[in-house]
């Protein structure tokens, strides 16, 4: 069974980091195509970053660019984003997708098949 699991959400500063991990289960990463998205209350979801399943291709939202960085372990099968300088704005709960698509990436939540349970970054002093 495909299962995905993120974690690493939680409270920090404005200016602080975070690194959210999402493990896969019942498939590996070399075959599909990884998106992170967010939905903060009362917005829609948005696309924030997403890779390639070769991992040669990245792209990220504008509104995270520079601040935010996608990357996967295939030895361990998990998927990382990395943010950093988090913003008030930044604040949402995160999650991961996957979808079986070679040479492919997308910010486009519909064309993902798979999603994780999400984890929750708040972004306050």
């Amino acid at each position: 069974q495909l299962q995905l699991v993120e974690s690493g959400g939680g409270l920090v500063q404005p200016g602080g980091s975070l690194r959210l991990s999402c493990a896969a289960s019942g498939f590996t990463w070399n075959y599909y195509a990884i998106g992170w998205f967010r939905q903060a209350p009362g917005k829609e979801r948005e696309g924030v970053s997403c890779m390639s399943s070769s991992g040669g291709n990245t792209h990220y939202a504008d509104s995270v660019k520079d601040r935010f960085t996608i990357s996967s372990d295939n030895t361990k099968n998990t998927v990382y984003l990395q943010m950093n300088s988090l913003k008030p704005e930044d604040t949402a709960v995160y999650y991961c997708a996957a979808t079986f698509r070679s040479n492919w990436w997308s910010l486009r939540d519909y064309e993902y098949s798979y999603w994780g349970q999400g984890t929750q970054v708040v972004v306050s002093s």
